[in-house]
This record gives structure tokens, sequence and C-alpha cells, in this order.
């Protein structure tokens, strides 16, 4: 593991020979980003269906192959964590890694975030989601991993109707903790980081767990607790904690899914609720009666599910440790500043308006 967390041994076989050899691409593009594509591929062999993700080793003239290394080796250690997308082979060109991943058919969960009222989770479905998130995510952090990009778009489904299983994907930005590093980095999706994050202070398995009260809150009410009109107010709203949990937002949910997210949106990171702990919050515990569906907002018409398959990439790295609102973007996962692209949000369209209709964007 080197000093920013990240691991570059793996066990997978690397397979030089030719991919088309022994998969066949079909249908469209699953997603794609500004240093990746995912296509949906079925095995010669077998007939089985995967989602390729091709990877490009260099970015804006950037060895990144160390970092795509380090996204196997993540998965390697994932591969008994049943809510983690399992990873089948790897290939490499000259140009590219390829990543032969589980597909799962039913999307992102995002979906069904910004869905009308029939489609909308119920506050069941979410509290059945949000145990598989959280069982999978403290998993991950028993054997110190942090995901550092949690987030609807990276939270796929094994089916949309009915109601499947939940996948965790994307683990660019994964770090490895110990007990003797201090991991500083500035990275995440805007409207989902932490505090400390924007403090550039030491990373932790707490940085995901803000990031799931920000996806429980979505889940629950269509809205983004911390948008703002502009990056620089949203990280304000970050910093200063103001999030709205008025009885207007929550109407229909019940105050232990309030108090739930109010354990996880803590600025102190000591101070937040673990997965674990999480795991044995009162809301999470059977729910006798399902409430209606609890938001009733407008979407632009969305893709199918399959092109929901997606995983975003960063951009170029950020000049200096601070955080630069106006800066650079990402070069390689986990270099620099805050990440954007295919499923990351932009900010000059804010795509969860305050307290209004959630259209989602596609960025390449």
């Amino acid at each position: 593991m080197n000093k920013k967390g990240m691991v570059t041994k793996i066990h997978t076989r690397i397979r030089l020979d030719p991919f088309a050899a022994n998969y066949e691409l079909v249908g469209r593009e699953l997603g794609r980003g500004k240093f990746a594509v995912v296509k949906k591929c079925v095995e010669k062999a077998t007939g089985k269906q995967y989602a390729a993700k091709f990877l490009r080793k260099r970015r804006k003239g950037a060895d990144c192959r160390v970092d795509i290394l380090n996204e196997i080796a993540v998965l390697e250690s994932a591969k008994a964590n049943p809510y983690v997308v399992a990873l089948h082979e790897v290939y490499e060109t000259s140009a590219e890694i390829v990543l032969v991943l589980e597909c799962a058919a039913g999307g992102e969960i995002f979906n069904q975030c910004v869905a009308d009222n029939d489609d909308a989770f119920t506050e069941k479905d979410v509290v059945r989601l949000a145990k598989q998130i959280l069982t999978g995510v403290a998993c991950l952090h028993r054997g110190s991993v942090v995901h550092l990009d949690l987030k609807p778009q990276n939270i796929l489904l094994t089916s949309a109707r009915p109601l499947g299983d939940i996948r965790i994907v994307d683990f660019g930005l994964s770090r490895r903790m110990d007990s003797i590093t201090e991991v500083r980095e500035i990275l995440g999706t805007p409207e989902y980081v932490a505090p400390e994050i924007l403090n550039y202070e030491p990373i932790s398995t707490a940085t995901d767990m803000w990031s799931i009260g920000v996806l429980t809150y979505v889940m629950l009410t269509g809205e983004s607790p911390f948008l703002g009109d502009d990056k620089q107010e949203t990280f304000l709203n970050i910093s200063q904690v103001n999030v709205d949990y008025s009885q207007d937002t929550f109407e229909g949910i019940s105050p232990q899914a309030v108090d739930f997210i109010k354990t996880l949106l803590v600025k102190n990171p000591r101070k937040r609720a673990t997965a674990e702990e999480c795991l044995q919050h009162p809301w999470l515990n059977p729910y006798p009666h399902p409430h209606p569906h609890l938001h009733a907002v407008s979407a632009s018409s969305l893709d199918e599910a399959e092109a929901s398959q997606s995983e975003s990439e960063p951009e170029s790295p950020a000049p200096s440790p601070e955080l630069d609102l106006l800066g650079s973007y990402l070069t390689c996962p986990g270099q620099g500043d805050l990440k954007t692209g295919r499923d990351a949000f932009s900010f000059s369209e804010p795509p969860f308006p305050k307290r209004a209709e959630i259209q989602q964007e596609l960025m390449c």
C-alpha cells in the first residue's frame, strides 16, 4: 500500500489475449465517462452476460495504470461481499485495461430516486436497500477499505421490477486505511462529500457514512440536502451542515428515518454512527406498515435501465491540497479535486433543483 492508501498488488491474472476472442459486445453502451466506457458483453463459452468496463491507462498524459490496479485489488478484497459487484476477468491492451464485471440489469437506484409516484421508492423499499448498502459497506470497512464515492449512481440493482438486490460499483476512488498512514485528499462528488474532505482533514470510514446519510436523504425525499446555487454555496452548506428536516420535506416519512439521517450528517466524523451501529438503528428493524410513495417529482426521460450500468471517471489533478472551488479536476482516480464526468453532477445546472423537480444529467 502506498502513502495515498492505494494497493497495487493483485492476484487476478491479467489476460493479454484479445478480449474479442472470448466476448461479444451486444446492444448499446451501458455508460460512458471521460476516461472509460461500459458495454454489455456475452461470454462466448458460456453465453453469460457481463458488463465490460474499458479503462484508458493514460489520461491527459498521465499514467493511471496504478489507479486501475488499485480498483482491481479492492474488488478482489471484496470478493466475498454479496453487495459489491463481482469481478470476473481482466484484460489488458497497449492502451486499455478491461474489467469484466457482473452485469446488474436493474440499473442505478438513481432512476427510482427521480421517478414519479408509482415508480418511486416507498419507505419500506428504502429500509430494505439501506440495510443492504450498510451491510456491504460494513464489510468493506472491516477490511479497512473506504469507497469515497457512494451516491445513487454507484448503487445498482440486480433487477428493477421486482426490486432486486443492490450492488456497489465504481471503486476508482477507493482507498485502504491503516492505523499508521493518514490519507488526505480532495476527492468525491460535490454533493456527497463530507466536511473533512473540504477541510483537507484525514479520510476515514466515517467519510463514507456521511455520504450514506446524504444518499438516504435523497432516496427518501428525492431532494439533495446540500445543493446550492453554485459549488461554493454547496460546499458552504456542507461545512455548516445546513440540512432541511422540516415536516414539508419529510411528509409521510417516519420520525425514525429522520433520526437515522441525523446520526450520519454530523460534522465531527468521530461522532457519526458507524455502519455496524446503523444496522442496529430502530428504523432498520422490521417495518410492518409500508408508507405510500414518498415523493412526486417530474423527471426528464431516462435511459433504459441497462444504460445505468455506468461508472464515472475523474478528470485532472488539483494544483494544491487546498480546495480550489474553481480549479481543475482529476486526471487519475484519487489525485486532486472533486470528481466530475458521467454520473457526477454538473453545478452549472444543478440536477437537484431545491424543493423542485429532479432531472438526471448525463455528462461525458
